[in-house]
């Protein structure tokens, strides 16, 4: 399946809050569709799915992506829930959502696209481009860009930027200071179930 570009509203009422998809809230709070207010108890196969769903919509990948990132996970050792996550949280586009550079993953992709980010001085049009520790994310010169990024950074998403990111408002500079900890994910979810959910296939 290709990316989601459909109502992103649908999505966050199916499977909860999804910083990374969207900053809005719906008021309704069955899932949407004739069936929605049924209430029946989810399978296992289900509550995995669901789990996945939730991983692969607020990052905005499609099916392939996610199960590269699930192998190239399993080949790090350590917890490959833990390490899936960390690929996923270090991934340019959502480094700068998490910096507060974007109000979601894609605005702040669409920022790449358009060559408005800087990577250690070197433009970077590459979304899942992993960033590392030392890395040093900045804004293109011209006008257009800063006053695009200035004015996302006075209404950010996430009350907190994480602990391995720092961020200078002033200058628009944004660093990655280490790997982020798992408590710092904002996303909820059992990422152990998505393991799972892979290892069946």
């Amino acid at each position: 399946m290709s990316r989601y570009t459909g109502p992103r509203l649908r999505i966050c009422r199916r499977l909860g809050d999804l910083p990374g998809l969207t900053r809005k809230s719906s008021k309704k709070q069955a899932p949407a569709g004739e069936h929605g207010k049924q209430s029946r108890k989810p399978s296992e196969y289900a509550l995995r799915l669901e789990e996945k769903q939730k991983l692969r919509f607020n990052y905005g990948l499609s099916e392939r992506q996610l199960a590269n990132c699930v192998k190239t996970a399993k080949k790090v050792q350590g917890s490959t829930g833990l390490i899936l996550l960390q690929i996923l949280e270090m991934r340019l586009d959502n480094t700068i959502f998490r910096l507060g550079m974007s109000p979601t993953i894609p605005a702040a992709r669409q920022l790449v696209n358009h060559g408005h980010i800087l990577v250690n001085n070197k433009n970077i049009s590459i979304c899942s481009y992993q960033c590392k520790p030392g890395d040093v994310i900045t804004i293109n010169k011209k006008n257009s860009s800063k006053s695009l990024v200035t004015n996302y950074l006075n209404f950010p998403s996430l009350a907190n930027i994480p602990n391995h990111l720092e961020l200078n408002k002033e200058k628009l500079i944004g660093k990655v200071n280490g790997i982020i900890e798992r408590e710092w994910v904002a996303l909820k979810l059992n990422e152990l179930l998505i393991v799972e959910y892979y290892s069946r296939k």
